[in-house]
């Protein structure tokens, strides 16, 4: 126990290179991505000329390759730039993180301060005068700046998009425009219409991926990233096929590869097969719904706690079963009750989420009702429990009923 890494250090890796396989790793070939890669540049090869080019909105499904597309364009874009020696720069913003004008501001201010400079606080200026600092030291910088603004739906206050898409009436010596990244694609139709007016972009869509494109996907990154002959032959097709079904999701197919490769490499496999991309999925979809509980509200949890007490209690839990359950938890909580159309409503949201099942069944003349299970019930009772929102559940027993076993 004096040296408990020795033994892990020590032995073998299936890994030439762990980060190729990584959401953030930027590769040199973007495959199936050509025709996007093409259509961005031409909007923004006006940038290499001095020139302001117009404003883009990428949409897509998560995992279709916009943010690895963006990044890599904006890396070319600065190369070009620095060889026909014109000045261009490339900001990039996750709005998930950066979510409101004031850190937007700041953030693309920062980037420009030079090092014996001061740099605009984490809060406390007058959101005009950080806009200020921003102009300041765009115009200072020069040439053309190409500001990216992922998951910009994200932002809470739209008015920032504004200030960015008319900031060139204030820019006197400098350019700049927006690349905006969406999972949405009526995004901007909920816009003010002023902004929508001021933006003037042009559209970029991203399809998802096929299985045989993700294959193709795969297939570059694991000969960068992985061992020779440490690939069962099936292990591919099975990561991108499985990923192919959640919308061609290229993200869920690195996930996959790369979490099946950890767990062959901790039992000291030196080939990656079938069963640990079984492993790898289970342990993926496991690690999603906990971190979709964590962040239910109250109410949710006590629906989804009433589930699980009603799974452990009834051959079959219906509705009208776990409203019963729900009830006592509330009481016992000290938490008012919703109404039983409201609970039915949380049902359904967590049976979109996945976490739960509810097939509907006909009771013949009673109507039809609904039966709940749900999705690795110890571990997400375990994930409620350490959550803090609900008291302590272990002595609670269902009132009995003709249904219980």
């Amino acid at each position: 126990m004096k040296d408990v890494f020795h033994n892990l250090i020590g032995s073998e890796s299936i890994f030439k290179n762990r980060e190729v396989l990584s959401h953030s790793y930027i590769p040199d070939i973007l495959p199936h991505r050509e025709k996007q890669i093409e259509e961005l540049a031409k909007i923004l090869a006006p940038a290499l000329k001095g020139e302001n080019p117009s404003n883009v909105f990428i949409y897509g499904k998560t995992g279709t390759g916009k943010t690895a597309v963006a990044k890599f364009m904006g890396k070319q874009l600065v190369n070009k730039g620095e060889e026909l020696k014109i000045a261009t720069n490339f900001v990039y913003i996750n709005c998930e993180i950066v979510d409101t004008q004031y850190r937007v501001l700041q953030n693309i201010s920062n980037h420009f301060i030079r090092k014996w400079e001061e740099r605009v606080p984490f809060t406390g200026w007058p959101t005009d005068e950080v806009y200020s600092k921003l102009v300041e030291t765009i115009d200072r910088t020069g040439g053309v700046t190409i500001i990216v603004l992922d998951e910009v739906d994200k932002v809470k206050d739209d008015e920032v998009l504004y200030n960015l898409s008319r900031i060139n009436y204030d820019l006197k010596k400098a350019r700049a425009s927006i690349i905006g990244i969406s999972n949405d694609l009526k995004f901007t139709e909920f816009l003010d219409p002023r902004i929508k007016s001021s933006l003037g972009q042009e559209n970029v869509v991203f399809p998802p991926y096929t299985a045989d494109e993700l294959a193709d996907i795969l297939i570059e990154r694991a000969t960068i990233a992985l061992k020779e002959n440490s690939l069962e032959e099936n292990v591919i097709p099975l990561c991108s096929a499985l990923a192919a079904q959640e919308h061609g999701d290229a993200r869920r197919a690195l996930d996959l590869l790369r979490v099946a490769a950890e767990i062959a490499e901790r039992e000291g496999e030196k080939k990656i097969t079938e069963r640990h991309v079984k492993i790898a999925e289970n342990k993926i979809e496991l690690d999603r719904v906990n971190e979709i509980v964590k962040t239910l509200p109250v109410q949710s949890k006590i629906v989804l706690m009433s589930a699980i007490i009603g799974n452990e209690s009834y051959d079959d839990l219906t509705t009208g079963d776990l409203y019963e359950i729900y009830k006592d938890l509330c009481k016992i909580s000290g938490i008012s009750a919703l109404t039983q159309r409201r609970v039915a409503d949380l049902i359904s949201e967590l049976d979109m989420l996945g976490i739960i099942t509810a097939r509907v069944i006909s009771k013949g003349r009673y109507g039809r009702t609904r039966e709940i299970e749900v999705f690795s019930p110890d571990k997400i009772k375990e994930t409620i429990e350490k959550s803090g929102d609900l008291p302590d559940l272990k002595d609670y027993k269902p009132k009995l009923q003709s249904k219980l076993l």
